[in-house]
């Protein structure tokens, strides 16, 4: 039985495709086999010589060790494009409240509720301190065009919207679901000087920590509208200030808020909703538990962000050994004489590598002994040993 521990509250939608003819499902166990969580923070966690791999329902991994992982030959998957749908909805959402004081007049509204019989006429009295913008005929600029941006892009021009992106790493799934109405902005400063709203959807990075700053600030129209569903520490919440105040930013809406931004003029703080549906938490226990499944059953790898995508069907064998090692040469060659000097045939073989680390399947003709193995994980580079 492979033991499955799960450190937050996943959808019995995803755990439930686990057989519990094979799998073991608990929030308690000492040494499992893999993981799967939400937010729950691993970075303190001790690991058990079992652990081989640990799935996010969720696409940032912040919270999880990726790089003591790696050195352990733990898998670390997550599950970008799970939530895309419920995030792409808030933001939206966010650019709503960005063009019309909806959350001040809501408030305002609820001060007035001793009013009785005035309340009516204080409504119509009032109303025009809360009038905003339409986001028709408007430019929005997406910077990152991935699962959340393509959305985002496709459904504001749906609104009347014009849209440009800027995405200098698009790929190519990405870029099929983009419609061909969207512009593409030649840089971000192009971009920047010629939007009126702004919505960010790029990774938390020590080379994208605080990219909006005063620089990037200074560069924008005035009275921009930014939308940050992204990550909080993308922003200079600082320069931020000083752009609201002088007016340079007229509205910030952040999934992110922290303490320096609360009780600010023209930042609408949201307690990080972006992904938090019913629908969401589903898809991506889904896809974390199929991901787990998958590699548990088979080696392959899929949606990883510590090793790369490695994927062999297993039709020609049932004698599967999957090796995960340090990218360096002659690494494929000490692994196939090694097999060869045990009499052991190759049927079928596939060799990935990302940075510094490789990941090889191996399908054989016989069933592996132990001595062989353990001469595998001597092999000098080799991080992993895992037979199938």
């Amino acid at each position: 039985m492979k033991k499955i521990q799960t450190l937050n509250k996943i959808s019995s939608k995803g755990l439930d495709l686990f057989s519990r003819d094979t799998y073991e499902i608990a929030s308690e166990f000492s040494n499992p086999d893999a993981v799967v969580l939400r937010s729950f923070k691993m970075h303190d966690m001790e690991f058990g010589s079992n652990l081989r791999a640990i799935a996010r329902a969720g696409a940032g991994t912040n919270n999880i060790p990726t790089e003591r992982c790696s050195g352990e030959g733990i898998v670390v998957f997550n599950t970008p494009g799970a939530n895309a749908n419920a995030v792409k909805e808030a933001v939206l959402a966010g650019m709503f409240l960005a063009s019309r004081d909806i959350v001040g007049g809501i408030n305002w509204v609820q001060s007035i509720k001793d009013k009785g019989s005035e309340v009516a006429k204080l409504v119509e009295k009032e109303k025009s301190k809360f009038g905003g913008v339409e986001l028709k005929g408007k430019k929005l600029g997406i910077v990152g065009l991935g699962a959340i941006g393509a959305m985002v892009a496709n459904n504001a021009l749906d609104l009347g919207m014009e849209v440009v992106g800027y995405d200098p790493y698009i790929s190519v799934e990405a870029a099929w679901e983009l419609s061909s109405k969207i512009q593409k902005a030649t840089g971000l400063e192009t971009l920047l000087s010629d939007v009126d709203y702004l919505s960010i959807h790029i990774p938390l990075l020590p080379s994208t920590k605080e990219s909006f700053n005063g620089e990037k600030f200074a560069m924008m129209k005035d009275g921009i509208k930014i939308l940050n569903f992204a990550r909080g520490g993308l922003v200079n919440n600082d320069d931020l200030k000083s752009a609201l105040k002088s007016g340079k930013v007229s509205s910030y809406v952040t999934d992110f808020p922290d303490e320096s931004v609360l009780g600010v003029d023209g930042v609408i703080p949201i307690p990080h909703l972006g992904a938090s549906t019913e629908e969401s938490e589903e898809n991506c226990a889904v896809m974390a538990v199929n991901q787990v499944k998958d590699f548990m059953e088979t080696g392959n790898i899929v949606n990883s962000v510590n090793f790369p995508n490695a994927v062999l069907p297993m039709i020609i064998s049932k004698n599967r050994v999957t090796i995960a090692n340090q990218n360096i040469p002659n690494m494929i060659s000490s692994i196939t004489t090694l097999l060869a000097n045990h009499n052991i045939n190759i049927l079928d073989m596939l060799n990935k590598s990302r940075g510094d680390l490789a990941y090889t399947i191996i399908d054989i003709d016989k069933e592996m002994q132990e001595n062989t193995i353990n001469e595998l994980k001597a092999i000098e580079g080799v991080i992993m040993v895992r037979v199938i």
